[in-house]
């Protein structure tokens, strides 16, 4: 298995101080992004700005995409899959910290099931971004990993039910999901099987779940 996995992506061994500095960035971003997430959720719309508004902000960080987006970036720029679990782990769970912590001193109240339940999201995410950090290899493992990432941000995106049209769900998802194929783009043979293979994820996501707003 490990030289199967090497031949997709060799990943750079030691620890070094930038690395632990890097965890610990990702810690702290995740905490002030869980403050900034429930805060925002706590406060009316017309408040903000009305760019803000606009592109609906608010709904947007309460959707997955971004949240995707986000473990996907931390991931592929990891410098070994085992980095990219741990820097994961941190930022989610210093997030899910923040975002609590606010709940509980701020606006008084803990819902500990549903805290439960993003605290396994969290761990489970501890071996997503492990296989999602080959995503940024090569061949066709890699291929195959990062058309499902792309094509789980295209279905969040728009709509491909024939019956009722293709349009767009939102904005900031569209932004999202360019942002996605950008920082998973491959070689052009690869890529139009990587666009191909998103394609179809994205049907069967949509199948099972019409709408993931």
């Amino acid at each position: 298995m490990k030289v199967f996995l090497e031949k997709i992506r060799i990943p750079q061994k030691g620890v070094t101080s930038k690395y632990i500095l890097a965890t610990v960035g990702f810690m702290l971003f995740g905490f002030a992004l869980g403050v900034f997430q429930k805060w925002i959720d706590g406060t009316a719309s017309n408040y903000f700005p009305m760019i803000f508004q606009q592109l609906n902000v608010v709904n947007y960080f309460g959707r997955l995409s971004i949240w995707i987006l986000l473990g996907t970036i931390i991931s592929v720029y990891s410098k070994s899959p085992l980095r990219a679990s741990i820097n994961i782990f941190s930022f989610l769970i210093s997030m899910l910290m923040g975002y609590y912590l606010y709940c509980n001193y701020v606006l008084g109240f803990l819902p500990k099931t549903y805290m439960m339940i993003w605290v396994v999201i969290a761990c489970v995410s501890f071996f997503m971004a492990y296989m999602c950090w080959y995503a940024k290899g090569k061949g066709v493992f890699a291929t195959v990993l990062s058309g499902t990432i792309i094509g789980v941000l295209f279905a969040q995106a728009f709509n491909l039910n024939p019956l009722q049209g293709f349009y767009m769900y939102d904005l900031m998802e569209v932004i999202t999901w360019i942002i996605g194929v950008l920082i998973l783009y491959r070689k052009p043979k690869e890529f139009v099987l990587e666009l191909g293979i998103s394609v179809i994820v994205a049907f069967i996501f949509q199948l099972i779940i019409p709408h993931w707003g």
